[in-house]
């Protein structure tokens, strides 16, 4: 008699990796949560706002997975989905709720699926949001053994009059860009094609740990920047680099205009660019060290990059916003 593990589902080994992520998830519980792994559906209770709006974003690490699978470490691409969902909805100033996460496999190892959902826990603790629920496929035929797909999907809260949404930039509003942790989650189809060795030294460490080194979260140091300071307008670099993503924090008629001397280039992009690519197609597909960026007023600017040091991080006055025209301009 034909069976589902006959045909390559392993129910029992679903059941051993729930029993195994269940407790990376419970670590994220906020006050919000209604219920516990295992029901279907995760419940979560807004917290109490004149007039809230949700919002939402989804994303995936796409083949910086790769990376993750020859060095056989995955314990950190969790975090890299987690960032990429919480961060892109903090550019309208929204406070992450709530997470939900999906894996698909070809063979499902518990191991391997735990340390994936032990990263988007560490994720969302950073975020300060809460992982409710997920699902994890065995998909065998579909994927290879050994290989995992992973997204995620965020919800988050915002007062209705405190959306950000670029409408208050004008002209002369600085913009400061802050630090990033590495490259990211973009723009891996490139980076594996010009490093082909991960075990080659970079630094003392080999470039694969480099490489894999996971997304930054800007959720708790965003949020308090905007308890104190008008912030007008936020874009996370990911993918388009600065070309693509600056410019979509406007609603009128600006333009960028960015000093690429203003801050450090990290040294994995220098070190990309030896390889072969040319500086302005690395802005237009890395985040050069910048991973997210601030808009706000001139006057503010030198005590709002005090305030960022003081909690920890790095940040330059990269440019400032000009009238007329629409893009990037590198300087």
């Amino acid at each position: 008699m034909a069976t589902y593990k006959e045909a390559g589902v392993n129910i029992e080994e679903g059941y051993r990796t729930v029993n195994l992520i269940k407790d990376h998830a419970s670590k994220t519980f906020t006050t919000g949560v209604l219920n516990n792994l295992g029901s279907f559906a995760g419940m979560f209770e807004l917290p109490k706002y004149n007039n809230p709006v949700l919002v939402s974003g989804t994303d995936g690490v796409g083949t910086k997975l790769k990376v993750a699978f020859d060095m056989n470490k995955y314990d950190t691409i969790g975090i890299d989905c987690v960032a990429m969902c919480v961060n892109d909805i903090l550019c309208h100033g929204a406070k992450p709720l709530f997470f939900l996460d999906y894996i698909a496999c070809g063979k499902l190892e518990g191991e391997k699926a735990a340390d994936i959902v032990k990263g988007v826990s560490n994720g969302c603790i950073d975020a300060e949001c809460a992982l409710i629920g997920g699902e994890t496929a065995e998909m065998p035929g579909f994927y290879k053994e050994g290989e995992y797909d992973i997204a995620g999907f965020c919800v988050g809260i915002v007062e209705k009059d405190e959306i950000i949404d670029g409408s208050e930039i004008e002209s002369g509003d600085m913009l400061i860009g802050i630090e990033s942790s590495g490259i990211h989650s973009n723009g891996y189809s490139l980076v594996r094609k010009l490093v082909t060795d991960l075990d080659e030294d970079f630094n003392g460490e080999k470039i694969g740990n480099v490489i894999l080194t996971p997304t930054k979260i800007y959720v708790k140091l965003v949020l308090e920047l905007m308890k104190k300071y008008k912030i007008k307008g936020m874009a996370h670099i990911t993918g388009g680099g600065f070309y693509e993503n600056v410019p979509r924090m406007f609603k009128g008629d600006y333009k960028a205009v960015i000093n690429k001397d203003s801050f450090n280039v990290a040294e994995i992009f220098k070190h990309l660019m030896s390889l072969g690519v040319e500086e302005d197609h690395m802005f237009n597909t890395f985040n050069m060290g910048i991973g997210f960026v601030l808009c706000v007023n001139a006057e503010d600017s030198k005590n709002i990059i005090k305030d960022i040091e003081k909690m920890g991080d790095r940040a330059y006055e990269i440019g400032y916003v000009e009238a007329g025209g629409k893009g990037v301009c590198l300087r």
